[in-house]
């Protein structure tokens, strides 16, 4: 677990949480809160289409809860004075099937990183501050989990980002977290090139 105090709202407690099986409903309230089958689970960036088929036997929520049972939960959930409003799919590159198989998003070199590929805020808390103590969570869950580094693939967009694909997150929200741009991809968001974001870790 991750916990901070907001500098800037000195009445809010910020904590994060790896996604065990007893937040799965917290998870659901930030990214599918009307908890429809058909609706996004945060899987198709992360496994194949098999491989969710294969976990859930025909459903996706169920394959999402079977990833929450394994030794390395899926991602973090953040929560602001214990309410949950946000979400980061984060784990070893090495076992995210859909970035090890991608000819669009290569590695950059051999350090074992781990790949954060989705930020998800709540609706009604965007633009309330929420990614920067998410994406420390996420960090330190990492770093507590032996990651030499974290690795995004966000965009650098002129403007706003459109929400649909606001999922991979922007270049300013990682530089602010203490990324530095080490590549770029042949991938695309929004019509706009992914880099390969980095941040070394101190393991101990």
């Amino acid at each position: 677990m991750s916990s901070t105090v907001d500098p800037v709202d000195t009445g809010a407690v910020w904590e994060t949480h790896p996604l065990t099986p007893d937040r799965f409903d917290d998870f659901t309230d930030v990214v599918n809160r009307s908890r429809r089958a058909s609706h996004c689970w945060c899987l198709s960036h992360r496994l194949t289409p098999a491989e969710i088929e294969q976990l859930g036997v025909g459903s996706r929520e169920q394959a999402m809860r079977r990833l929450c049972e394994r030794d390395q939960p899926p991602g973090v959930v953040a929560y602001r004075n214990g309410e949950p409003v946000g979400w980061c799919n984060i784990g070893p590159r090495s076992e995210i099937s859909r970035l090890t198989r991608s000819r669009l998003i290569r590695p950059v070199d051999d350090v074992p990183v781990w790949s954060i590929v989705c930020v998800i805020v709540r609706p009604g808390h965007r633009g309330q501050g929420v990614t920067s103590p998410l994406i420390e969570g996420a960090v330190a869950y990492a770093a507590s989990r032996g990651a030499p580094a974290v690795e995004a693939y966000p965009v650098d967009p002129p403007t706003r980002m459109d929400l649909t694909m606001a999922f991979v997150g922007v270049r300013s929200m990682f530089e602010r977290a203490g990324f530095s741009v080490i590549g770029t991809t042949s991938a695309v968001a929004n019509g706009l090139p992914r880099l390969v974001m980095r941040r070394g870790l101190s393991i101990s």
